[in-house]
């Protein structure tokens, strides 16, 4: 999402020393962002099984919408910010804005969707879930992440309706007599401002908080009914172990669901709530936000595209096994223990009418190699664990 003003006047210029140490700063931002997405992109074409889990659709899309904001968007702000000029045309100008607009919008929905998708596969039904996720309503919500940005970037951009009311004072801030520089502004009135903040962060900030804030009371409740059944002394349906062993597992399990939800929701905040709250405070206090200070938000909304492959697919254990495999160069140690190894369910608990159970795989030498909470159902592709 391009910043109101993207550059910093000479007299706000940075020094030699500043430009270096920018210059690494976003270098390894780049770079992390590039070889994460192309790793998340790679796991997911080289893996059946990650192939077999709907949520992973959103997590290669979001992938892709991240990979081409650091190709595509990062590097142009990069050049212009550490040489104090746009050399590059009035048209590519507005191009690269509206990609700008466009792509990061697209990483913001691809987020929702993802929360939506959770939701309803671990707080509903199965049966709901498979209703709700089919494969035409999975490909209609990921073009319309593609769809709806187009609609706040390129068409009013190109049209120049984000100008209107303001023209004089962007052609006076697109060119500087002083230091003979020439910029890629770009500045929005207010009715365009609340409308795309709308758009692209407050609404599907929204539905995430909600979606969140509904998986973790639904981990919290489960966490609550095992400790009910350790203290009640009650065997779970199932149970072929020892209970306070797999009750250990399981609490352990959704406290972690619990904590990643709140990794998830604090990086997106931290990313891009300053961004989106000052894009629209600045119009109403006449564009008197310093220059340095939007580049600084703008730039740490871009992180959140280097953050997004740790944070959905690092932390999930089959993404971590494929990306092991795909860098050791398919090392036989971390592939599935699916001939060694042997499922055996454990305590189950229903939630919302939908019963869960832990899932462990052990191997042959009788230690646990994982676990992860599944709705039960009969459709064995869309079992998915929570993270």
């Amino acid at each position: 999402m391009e910043e109101l003003d993207v550059n910093v006047s000479s007299s706000e210029g940075f020094g030699v020393a500043e430009k270096i140490a920018l210059l690494t700063f976003i270098s390894a931002v780049i770079l992390m962002a590039i070889l994460g997405n192309l790793l998340v992109m790679v796991a997911v074409c080289r893996d059946r099984q990650l192939r077999k889990i709907k949520t992973n659709y959103f997590i290669v899309s979001l992938a892709f919408a991240d990979l081409l904001v650091s190709v595509l968007v990062m590097p142009f702000g990069a050049i212009e910010l550490v040489q104090d000029n746009w050399i590059y045309g009035e048209m590519f100008c507005l191009v690269r804005t509206s990609l700008d607009v466009l792509l990061t919008t697209a990483s913001i929905l691809h987020l929702c969707c993802i929360s939506l998708d959770r939701y309803y596969a671990i707080c509903c039904q199965p049966l709901v879930y498979r209703n709700k996720m089919t494969p035409l309503r999975i490909a209609v919500m990921l073009g319309g992440c593609w769809v709806i940005p187009t609609f706040i970037s390129f068409l009013p951009i190109m049209q120049g309706w984000n100008s209107i009311g303001i023209i004089d004072l962007i052609q006076q801030r697109q060119f500087n007599k002083a230091s003979n520089s020439t910029y890629c502004i770009f500045m929005v009135n207010k009715p365009y401002a609340i409308t795309c903040s709308v758009v692209a962060f407050y609404i599907p900030f929204l539905l995430m908080v909600l979606a969140y804030y509904r998986i973790y009371i639904t981990a919290r409740e489960h966490a609550r009914q095992i400790r009910v059944l350790q203290r009640a002394g009650a065997p779970a349906e199932g149970r072929q172990h020892h209970p306070d062993q797999h009750s250990t597992h399981r609490m352990k399990t959704e406290t972690k669901a619990a904590k990643t939800l709140c990794i998830i929701m604090g990086c997106f905040c931290l990313c891009w709530a300053p961004f989106f709250i000052t894009n629209i405070v600045d119009p109403f206090i006449n564009y008197t936000v310093p220059g340095k200070l939007w580049t600084a938000f703008l730039w740490l909304g871009y992180i959140n595209s280097g953050l997004n492959p740790f944070l959905y697919a690092f932390l999930n254990k089959s993404f971590r096994r494929a990306f092991l495999i795909i860098l050791c160069c398919g090392d036989e140690r971390y592939r599935r223990p699916s001939i060694l190894g042997q499922t055996v369910p454990c305590s189950t608990t229903t939630i919302n009418g939908s019963t869960h159970v832990l899932r462990y795989t052990v191997l042959h030498n009788g230690h646990h190699q994982e676990h992860e909470k599944l709705p039960i159902h009969n459709d064995p592709e869309s079992q998915e664990s929570c993270f």
